[in-house]
């Protein structure tokens, strides 16, 4: 007798539906998985003939054949312990179920419990989309799949707890995950000064502008980066779907987590490979890119990373997007996210230092200017040079701004770009097209004839010409102002300073 099930597999981030059979034929007694299974599906025989054992049912010596299908792609994972066991113990007749099972899915441990897996949200957007309406999953990942709410989700803590749930339809769960107080974020009130490196980081983050923070070491570059996701506004839902399904089927959601609200902040180390960067492996997976969809990705000592690291950059910061290619195919990861990087500016770290002399040779200098310059500089809106904070600012008693009073004029910003680019795919100022810059960013002839001589001067190329339209727009919808003012393009272009601070210095 042929008994079948529908799971589902993960594919880079999203889920397919994957058809189980389970037959029964003649031979000695085996057990063969077919459907291009990896080594952890493959390895599921043992797990699910003991889960079968350990909760009170038998496991007869047959011959039994499990086939996934379609068998045109590699599955891999732990999903599909569950409902093959389910399946075995429909062929061998120890259990009468209706012809049409719910898609289910989850990995057996040796005594029958039902641990979670990696990519329920996906599993759950998957179903709806072609027509189904339930699913049973893991009891750890009930808030994470019922966040899809057009889904009914049964839970399940073992296999027993399955085969009760198919055969009497209980209710389908309904709920949301606690509210969890949310840790503290560290706020800019503590950062003493810099109020020009703080300032650029407000216009960034209200317009998602890329931004690259040098200067001497101590002067703060690393705690303004860290305190930048305070003044992040929250995602809206269907954001926080898309960011939740990239962390889930990269298995870095918490356990019994629901969806991710706050703008995610990645941080690798600059001894990161390419691989661990931009995703990688036999079969292409989630990297650090794709994990800060929708939040800041932030390299801090940005020269120290590998050039092949550094030029991997360049994709995803034109086209928001990642394409990983390998033998076993390619797969495309949204990867739209806002970089800050940090780096000192020379070898010593005080190359632009007012009081310690660099001790770099010209040709050091050059060489870490390399690094920075060309197409990933040309890729970042916002160029800020941080000093040291001097001994007043340090010692003086007075507050410095908050993270929320900084929050709520981003917040305002970024509602008055929602009402601009409404109807469209952009979302930020930085994302505006070329046709939306001629319509957007409209600037009077005399401040045009500045930007001119900007231009020509700083030899900029293009690109950041536009750039620097794009974050004058960002600064007057933070000022409330509907029109870019002179005062707006003089402040975009002064954020344009890392080749001029270097003329000279390298040939």
């Amino acid at each position: 007798m042929i008994s079948g099930a529908f799971s589902l597999a993960i594919n880079g981030i999203d889920a397919r539906i994957v058809e189980i059979e389970v037959d029964i034929i003649k031979g000695l007694p085996g057990f063969t998985i077919v459907g291009l299974p990896d080594s952890t599906i493959r390895e599921s025989k043992d797990r699910i003939r003991s889960a079968i054992e350990n909760s009170g049912y038998e496991f007869p010596p047959c011959n039994f054949v499990v086939n996934l299908a379609p068998a045109g792609f590699k599955k891999q994972g732990a999903n599909f312990d569950l409902p093959i066991a389910v399946c075995i113990l429909r062929a061998t007749g120890q259990i009468s179920l209706t012809s049409q099972t719910v898609p289910m899915v989850g990995e057996l441990s040796l005594d029958g419990r039902v641990k979670p897996v990696k990519g329920a949200i996906s599993m759950s957007i998957a179903l709806t989309r072609n027509g189904f309406n339930s699913i049973i999953v893991p009891e750890e990942n009930r808030f994470e799949a019922a966040a899809v709410h057009q889904i009914s989700v049964f839970p399940v803590n073992s296999l027993r707890n399955t085969i009760e749930i198919l055969q009497k339809r209980p209710e389908p769960f309904k709920g949301t995950a606690p509210e969890a107080e949310p840790a503290p974020l560290p706020d800019f009130s503590d950062v003493r000064g810099q109020e020009t490196a703080k300032r650029a980081l407000e216009v960034a983050a209200a317009g998602s502008h890329n931004i690259l923070l040098y200067g001497p070491p101590g002067a703060g570059k690393t705690m303004l980066a860290k305190r930048v996701q305070s003044i992040m506004p929250q995602l809206e839902y269907d954001r926080s779907v898309e960011t939740t399904m990239i962390h889930s089927a990269a298995g870095k959601l918490s356990p019994g987590g629901s969806l991710i609200m706050m703008p995610p902040f990645c941080s690798p180390h600059h001894t990161s490979s390419d691989a661990a960067l931009v995703g990688g492996g036999h079969l292409p997976g989630v990297g650090e890119i794709s994990l800060s969809h929708n939040g800041v990705l932030f390299l801090d000592e940005f020269v120290e990373f590998r050039s092949n690291v550094i030029q991997a950059l360049r994709q995803p910061l034109e086209n928001h997007e990642i394409t990983i290619s390998r033998a076993s195919g390619s797969q495309t990861f949204p990867a739209d996210f806002m970089l800050i990087a940090s780096t000192n500016p020379c070898g010593c770290g005080y190359l632009f230092d007012p009081e310690v002399p660099c001790s770099c040779r010209p040709k050091s200098i050059s060489g870490y200017y390399q690094k920075i310059s060309g197409p990933i500089l040309d890729r970042i809106d916002i160029e800020v040079l941080m000093n040291r904070v001097s001994f007043k600012d340090i010692s003086t008693a007075s507050h410095a701004e908050d993270s929320k009073s900084i929050l709520r004029r981003v917040m305002k910003a970024r509602e008055v770009q929602k009402l601009r680019f409404t109807g469209s795919r952009t979302l930020y100022n930085s994302r505006m097209t070329i046709p939306q810059i001629r319509e957007h960013c409209r600037i009077e002839p005399a401040t045009e004839g500045i930007l001119e001589s900007a231009v020509k001067m700083m030899k900029l190329s293009a690109r950041s010409y536009f750039k620097i339209l794009k974050v004058a727009r960002t600064i007057a919808d933070i000022e409330g102002s509907e029109n870019i003012s002179k005062r707006h393009v003089l402040e975009a272009v002064g954020y344009k300073n890392l080749a001029r601070n270097y003329a000279g210095l390298v040939s």
